[in-house]
């Protein structure tokens, strides 16, 4: 076909070749008359071999089937469509993929036009049988996020791709949920745990730096992860956060949180970029920006286990737990539900709304004043 040539021409281009995949689409649409799913076709290579080889540590990962088919080709298509005109992140674009991944392998078809009522209904019959890798049932949580993948997958099959003979993605009805139960510290808990960092060193330093900055921000632990340095600004005690979805929003420093990052930032001996770093000493001798030193994920969220160990924190708590406390102190000393919402980041304000039934003041003064008198 005429556009095969110039596919050639642009792979032994070294001018073209940089660019994104997205900036080969519009190009390319300029000047040939082509469909978006044609022209997809022709400079976006599958992913199963990039995304799939990182699903390696996932727990459901070898689940996914190796075999191509018209399925797993349309999946491959839409994880394109997701990094390059939806500009999701790269960890929304890793969690859509270990899904896609599992589904694949549970819908039992090789084509999406085969997806019906009876095929929807196995699927979920398979879901309430699937395991994690630490053995365990999925949880209606995740379940139920595995079903609405596959519904955007299914409408952007409609949308997008204007393909005929798909299930009506709203067609597939989610597990029945009971109302999200919130973990939050008592501040006995949250004192203990904030405390049992050991300051006379470095990492203690960093790691007591960590744990305040999430109960004084509210921070998810991706956002915190992938503060910089310069981001901190001690006049104003604010940080400015890029979050889900792209949107920016202002978080505040309490003086603890203060305190605790100066402390850390003064006992550094590098200049490299990111906040929160590995291997101190073998840092200071490595030149900015020094990306490879970021603490990781996994890292980060065991700074808070160990020391919720270490201070006899029974209950467990996460990253995301001080992130829980920190909306629960704000609503119990009475913050408004939208400035909290503001401060979360939460798109919608009935997220927010799960965290009312445990910080209700009235509630509990209604009760003493009425109860049993």
């Amino acid at each position: 076909m005429h556009y095969v040539k110039y596919r050639k021409d642009v792979e032994n281009s070294s001018f073209l070749s940089p660019l994104p995949n997205f900036l080969f689409i519009q190009l390319f649409r300029k000047y040939v008359t082509l469909s978006t799913v044609e022209v997809r076709h022709i400079f976006c290579p599958p992913l199963s071999s990039f995304v799939r080889a990182q699903d390696d540590r996932n727990p459901l990962s070898h689940q996914s089937p190796s075999m191509e088919n018209a399925l797993s080709q349309a999946m491959d298509r839409y994880i394109v469509y997701l990094q390059a005109e939806e500009n999701k992140s790269p960890l929304t674009v890793a969690n859509y993929r270990r899904s896609l991944n599992l589904l694949l392998d549970l819908l039992g078809v090789s084509d999406a036009k085969n997806i019906d009522k009876t095929v929807i209904r196995t699927l979920k019959s398979k879901l309430h049988g699937a395991k994690a890798r630490s053995g365990k049932p999925l949880s209606i949580t995740t379940k139920n996020y595995h079903l609405t993948v596959l519904r955007a997958f299914l409408r952007y099959l409609l949308q997008d791709e204007e393909m005929d003979g798909i299930y009506a993605p709203d067609r597939i009805q989610r597990f029945k949920q009971e109302e999200r139960q919130v973990k939050v510290l008592r501040r006995e808990e949250l004192s203990r745990l904030l405390e049992s960092p050991d300051v006379s060193t470095r990492t203690g330093k960093r790691d007591k730096a960590i744990m305040e900055l999430f109960f004084s921000t509210g921070l998810r632990l991706a956002e915190l992860r992938s503060l910089n340095v310069r981001d901190l600004n001690f006049d104003t005690r604010e940080i400015s956060v890029r979050g889900k979805r792209g949107k920016i929003r202002v978080v505040f420093l309490s003086d603890r949180a203060v305190d605790s990052l100066r402390a850390y930032l003064e006992a550094r001996t590098d200049d490299l970029t990111p906040l929160f770093i590995r291997n101190m000493e073998k840092a200071q001798e490595t030149m900015p920006p020094g990306e490879e030193f970021r603490l990781s994920r996994i890292s980060i969220y065991n700074v808070v286990k160990k020391y919720a160990l270490i201070a006899g924190v029974v209950s467990d708590p996460s990253p995301h737990t001080l992130r829980h406390s920190f909306a629960t102190d704000l609503l119990r000393n009475g913050a408004d539900l939208r400035s909290v919402q503001e401060l979360l980041g939460h798109a919608d304000l009935s997220t927010t709304q799960i965290y009312t039934h445990v910080t209700n003041p009235q509630l509990k003064e209604v009760h003493e004043k009425y109860h049993g008198k």
